[in-house]
């Protein structure tokens, strides 16, 4: 029986190979589509669940001010954290502190700049599960100087050859490293990724001793249980209130959050060693996933009801010939479940020929070998047995209760609710289209309003290049010898760029009362900072190159300051620009007076709204900025580069735009943006499809109509007309119900930025146009192939 089934859904689709193709590559786009966000949702599901005792593993989020209400939150610590919280707390059973440093590492004449050489306690490769290809994890980091390099660095420096016992120069002043192990490469889904692992005893004494403010280090604990944080955290408040009486701090607030390490990546918003992605867009991208797969169902249905009239004699026949309605009924849904499998089988190739295509349009590395995870396999027989069911059950009971006497003298009718039913299909498949349309267009123009907002800064051509002690000792000449082509406008030292500024200070004024002070972003910059990187004077002046030596003398009793406030900072403090200039102020220690005020930018994402800012100078930085003019980038880049080899022998020459750190910032935005605008398009191409199906349905039903009104003298324009009116009723309607839901939903998405565009008018009215202009395309297309036809032979069709 099942195989007679299989014979005969096979000549059918072979008999009608037009429609049947139709059928089959809007199934095929709607899985293909389908079966890519799965593999992309499932990639970013899977992070870190190869730890072992991740569910025990949580990460210290620091939070300090002047008071509980106004403080600043970030991922780092002192180093103090994980020997106070071990000593006092049951829970913690273990910990590890890490710190992360691009620096430059030498094998003989080898040199490479490495971005993932991270330093970590020697409990790391006990608490982590990285495992060991060669080496102890017991005592690979448990003396200074110690580096464990990944299967990759391995290779790259000493091919196939052992590496344990030898040693490797690291930093500009080339210390010697001894490397005792190496690890297998680490996995993609891994907020946790390194080529090299040192001792965390290697960095310097003056930036591991036990002390709380130092922050700039990622501390991990863990917990004797899973639960365990439950009753960690109340602990903790009291505990640091004791801790600041004992240092004498007790006029800050300082404590500590826990985040579950399973949860960072998805839910965290700090960053870890690796980008994070928000879960917000894994709901859109699954949403759209499946919407796309709903609608390549529907138009499935649409079609399959399109070619009814053809086969209702099939059926006809097949009843008087004693076939039984349930005979007939799986008979259908043989049919959709070949469909299906052949569209399934066809998306797989698909799927894995545009996967490296998909991951690199937003930017994550997906494997084939993921489109074969366990819970994807189930998604597929999912997919399978949910459309054969869906898809091919509406036809399958609609032709299986036709009454085969009126089929076979061609007087049986429809009724109104399956009619009913078809439009309904078309109005969903376009809400969603209008949906995702408005969505997208709303999601573009707040790109657009990110890239082309003044932030307040110039990052068009900055140059960002490495900097350490060398370096530094060197910049004088570099200086001297890059501006001396006419294309550099300036070359400055500092510690962060404009474009994303974490560092916490304190600061003291006298128009604050005594013991209180106020919370601040801070940024070491020189001289040239802001002419490098366009910053606005509102008052005062710039800092001098006398003004970098005052504050570089690391002498509590000579160092003297100078400090470019912003607007928000000045207003802090209770002046106006003009008034905060000459003043004198101590930021974290550090006595000066304020030398300028610039206009407020934009310092991180646009997420965030902009804080007090103060930048002051000191002798060092982590960045060389070199602004261009932009004209004739090539030849400048090469004067850069010649001058660089001349002056920098220690460190390869690499570099990258402002711009590129200035778009990580909105990464996921611009994913998402991405993921929409492809999907969208293809969601209207398979509504268009569906439409095409049912506008096909509707003339052939009204073939004999539209003879009659021909013979009555009906113009052709009229005829189209009038097929099209019905269809374009339906898309207005859907329209109609998109744009409140869209409006709503990404207005709630807007929220998310203190600084962002409006939802204009012409969104709306673009969405509409383009519906009608499909509407009438997809429609006209059949409507005046139906109103050409001869009237004779229409007439005859139905009678």
């Amino acid at each position: 029986m099942i195989r007679n089934y299989f014979k005969i859904a096979l000549r059918s689709l072979w008999k009608n190979k037009g429609i049947s193709t139709i059928h089959i590559i809007g199934l095929i786009t709607g899985i293909s589509c389908c079966l890519l966000m799965i593999v992309y949702i499932q990639h970013e599901l899977s992070y870190d669940t190869f730890q072992e005792k991740g569910d025990r593993i949580v990460r210290t989020i620091m939070e300090y001010g002047d008071t509980k209400d106004n403080v600043v939150k970030g991922n780092f610590t002192g180093t103090k954290v994980l020997p106070a919280f071990r000593a006092n707390f049951p829970e913690v059973e273990d910990g590890v502190r890490m710190y992360k440093e691009p620096t430059v590492v030498r094998l003989d004449t080898d040199v490479y700049n490495e971005k993932r050489f991270l330093y970590a306690d020697s409990s790391f490769f006990r608490m982590f599960s990285f495992p060991l290809l060669k080496g102890n994890p017991a005592n690979v980091l448990n003396a200074p100087y110690k580096v464990v390099l990944s299967a990759s660095a391995s290779q790259k420096y000493f091919g196939n050859l052992n590496p344990v016992g030898q040693t490797i120069r690291v930093g500009p002043n080339e210390k010697e490293y001894l490397i005792t192990g190496v690890a297998a490469d680490c996995p993609d889904n891994s907020q946790i990724r390194f080529d090299f692992m040192a001792s965390f005893t290697s960095l310097k004494n003056a930036r591991t001793e036990p002390i709380y403010w130092s922050a700039n280090y990622t501390t991990y604990l863990l917990l004797n249980a899973p639960d365990a944080i439950n009753s960690l955290r109340p602990k903790i408040i009291p505990f640091m209130k004791r801790e600041m009486a004992a240092e004498d701090d007790d006029n800050f607030y300082l404590n500590y959050d826990l985040e579950p390490f399973n949860q960072i990546h998805l839910h965290s918003p700090y960053d870890s060693f690796e980008p994070n992605t928000n879960i917000k867009y894994l709901y859109i991208s699954g949403s759209v996933a499946l919407l796309i797969l709903i609608i390549a169902c529907f138009t499935y249905i649409n079609i399959s009801t399109a070619r009814s009239l053809e086969r209702a004699r099939e059926v006809g026949i097949r009843k008087v010939t004693g076939a039984y309605r349930h005979q007939i009924f799986w008979q259908f849904i043989g049919e959709s479940a070949i469909i299906t499998a052949l569209a399934i089988v066809c998306s797989i190739g698909m799927c894995l020929l545009l996967l490296p295509a998909f991951g690199n349009l937003i930017g994550q590395n997906l494997a084939a070998s993921e489109l074969w995870h366990p819970k994807i396999c189930l998604a597929i027989i999912g997919i399978q047995i949910g459309i054969s069911l869906l898809a091919g059950s509406y036809p399958a009971l609609v032709l299986s209760r036709f009454s085969s006497i009126k089929v076979l003298k061609g007087s049986f009718h429809r009724s109104n609710s399956g009619r009913w039913l078809k439009g309904s299909l078309i109005v969903f498949q376009f809400v969603i289209s209008g949906f995702l349309v408005i969505a997208t267009l709303i999601i573009q123009n707040q790109l657009h309003y990110i890239r082309n907002k003044d932030m307040g800064y110039n990052r068009e051509h900055v140059l960002v290049l490495p900097m350490d002690n060398k370096i530094k000792n060197k910049l004088d000449i570099l200086k001297k010898e890059w501006k001396q082509h006419p294309d550099i406008v300036a070359v400055s030292m500092a510690a962060s760029l404009p474009t994303n500024i974490l560092g916490g200070y304190s600061a003291w004024g006298n128009t604050i009362a005594e013991k209180q002070s106020i919370m601040v972003r801070g940024n070491v910059i020189d001289e040239e900072y802001i002419p490098a990187t366009g910053l606005h004077l509102l008052a005062g002046k710039n800092l001098t190159e006398q003004d970098v030596k005052d504050a570089s003398y690391n002498d509590e009793d000579k160092d003297y300051f100078h400090f470019i406030l912003n607007e928000t900072a000045t207003a802090a403090f209770g002046w106006t620009p003009e008034e905060a200039v000459g003043k004198r102020i101590v930021i974290s220690g550090r006595p000066g007076e304020i030398r300028g005020v610039v206009r407020d930018f934009n310092y991180t994402s646009l997420h965030t709204a902009i804080q007090p800012l103060v930048l002051f100078p000191e002798n060092w930085g982590e960045n060389l900025l070199v602004k261009t003019s932009g004209t004739n980038l090539p030849a400048t880049l090469n004067f850069i580069h010649k001058q660089w080899q001349r002056s920098v022998t220690h460190r390869p020459f690499e570099y990258r735009f402002m711009n590129e750190d200035f778009d990580s910032l909105y990464k996921s935005e611009t994913r998402i943006g991405k993921i929409l605008s492809l999907f969208t398009g293809i969601t209207i191409v398979l509504a268009c499809l569906g439409l095409f199906g049912l506008s096909a349905y509707t003339i052939r039903q009204r073939t004999r109509e539209i003879g009659i009104r021909k013979v009555l003298g009906a113009p052709i324009t009229g005829i189209v007309g009038l097929l099209s009116s019905y269809f374009l009723k339906l898309v207005l309607l859907a329209f109609i119900i998109a744009s409140p839901l869209a409006w709503f939903t990404m207005n709630s998405w807007l929220q998310d930025f203190v600084y962002r565009t409006e939802i204009h008018w012409w969104i709306f009215a673009i969405t509409a146009g383009l519906a009608v202009a499909i509407t009438l395309v997809t429609v006209s297309f059949q409507s005046v192939k139906a109103a050409l036809s001869n009237p004779v032979k229409a007439i005859k069709t139905e009678g």
